[in-house]
């Protein structure tokens, strides 16, 4: 072979291996612009331009249902194209530069990849998410169909490999749970004014329904007003007329024994009733049953979570509920609009007696707390993040960290603030003097 047939093939082998190599690069920059565009997309979003007759959206979100199969395709096909490209650039190098062909090849290829198959491709990707993975759907379908036996083959691996330290990992648990990107989400754009105090709390609110149990929000069994069944029918009728509840238990014998429960508009329409046609109301009202216009109580577990009780309230269009434990002991009551105020806030009407608010500030920047307000709603009130794992109320909160039931004057210092005991009735801490700790 002469030397300018030499130099001919060489010349020949030469552009070759630069077309290999860009293309390589261009696939590096497909992988990794596709993992980017399919993880950053909004499933809202393509869920909505899927239901407008986009194939595209529709195949992105097939795609992404295994999100540990379609990394993992992704990896193996990015450092394939990379380490490939990294090979022949060395080898083209080599002839010209030798032993130093190593060195500059990393240089070189370290260069490349990070602007044409790293930061331009993902820039992208970032700045058109949606669009871009509608594209890249398609040929990411393929590529996972294709090199799903590597996948699993390099998935059960790593698990058998995280075994042996006492790693166990679950399939079906997601790389983050959507409550936690979604409050993730509300918080930084509350942070930047995008998102308002109120409505944060109203989504988050919504989120909790289903780790929340009744017993968190119920109306205590000692705060309950009820009917005496044996009480005179007259006497009963003042009592519902009197009381700001519309729905009054009533008990016969002890208070845990509930029998029904009592409407006052249905009690005051059969009262009516039957003196409006009878000279003598009183002595109408002496062969009156009670129980001819109470309802039949309806009893639920205290581990009730809010969400399926709300959902159950529903269901049996009733919105009222005794609240009993594992024993069927009494605990208390709830109210559909008892779990309603847990996502729009507390709710009154014209109706509702003005109480004394739960939560007083003064003016040196102490607060003036009802022992029964719960935490959350003063976490709510004041953004404060005090711990409600082990208690709902401020009082028990207290209870719980000093590990007895405090006197009047003890003074606390947990979670950021200095709890004094202002108050105390019986065993029920009423009143809480709290200050927040500057360090």
């Amino acid at each position: 072979m002469t030397m300018e047939e030499t130099t001919l093939l060489y010349d020949a082998e030469f552009w070759i291996s630069v077309l290999a190599i860009t293309a390589l690069l261009i696939l590096s920059g497909f992988f990794s612009g596709s993992e980017t565009a399919l993880t950053a997309a909004s499933r809202g979003k393509l869920r909505a331009k899927a239901d407008k007759g986009s194939r595209g959206a529709q195949r992105a979100l097939d795609v992404t249902e295994d999100s540990e199969r379609l990394i993992g395709s992704v990896l193996l096909g990015n450092n394939l194209v990379n380490i490939l490209a990294t090979s022949l650039t060395t080898a083209l190098l080599a002839r010209s530069f030798g032993e130093s062909a190593v060195v500059l090849a990393t240089l070189v290829m370290t260069v490349l990849v990070l602007i044409f198959a790293e930061v331009l491709p993902k820039t992208y990707a970032i700045t058109n998410a949606e669009s871009a993975a509608s594209m890249v759907s398609r040929p990411i379908q393929i590529i996972m169909l294709v090199f799903s036996p590597i996948v699993y083959a390099v998935r059960w691996v790593v698990r058998a490999m995280l075994r042996l330290f006492g790693v166990q990992t679950d399939p079906e648990t997601n790389v983050l749970a959507v409550r936690e990107e979604i409050a993730g989400a509300l918080k930084i754009w509350h942070s930047e004014g995008i998102v308002e105090k109120e409505d944060r709390y109203r989504i988050l609110g919504t989120l909790d329904l289903e780790d929340r149990t009744v017993d968190e929000i119920m109306l205590h069994r000692t705060d309950i007003e009820m009917v005496n069944a044996e009480a005179d029918p007259m006497q009963i009728l003042d009592q519902c007329l009197e009381s700001k509840y519309t729905r009054l238990p009533m008990f016969k014998d002890n208070q845990e024994n509930i029998v029904g429960v009592l409407h006052a508009k249905d009690l005051a329409r059969t009262i009516y009733r039957i003196i409006s046609g009878c000279n003598e109301p009183k002595t109408a009202l002496q062969n009156f049953n009670i129980s001819e216009v109470t309802k039949k109580p309806y009893f639920v577990p205290n581990t009730t979570t809010l969400d399926d009780q709300m959902r159950e309230f529903l269901r049996s269009h009733t919105h009222f509920a005794l609240v009993i434990d594992e024993y069927g002991s009494l605990q208390g009551l709830i109210t559909l609009e008892d779990i309603l105020e847990e996502i729009v806030g507390e709710i009154t009407d014209e109706f509702d007696e003005t109480e004394d608010s739960t939560l007083e500030r003064t003016s040196d920047g102490q607060f003036i707390v009802d022992g029964a307000m719960t935490i959350r709603d003063f976490n709510r009130a004041t953004d404060n993040t005090l711990p409600d794992e082990e208690a709902n109320t401020i009082a028990g909160l207290i209870i719980h960290e000093s590990q007895t039931i405090p006197t009047v004057g003890q003074m606390f210092s947990f979670h950021g603030f200095r709890f004094e005991v202002a108050d105390r009735e019986g065993n029920r801490i009423t009143v809480i003097k709290m200050f927040p700790l500057t360090g």
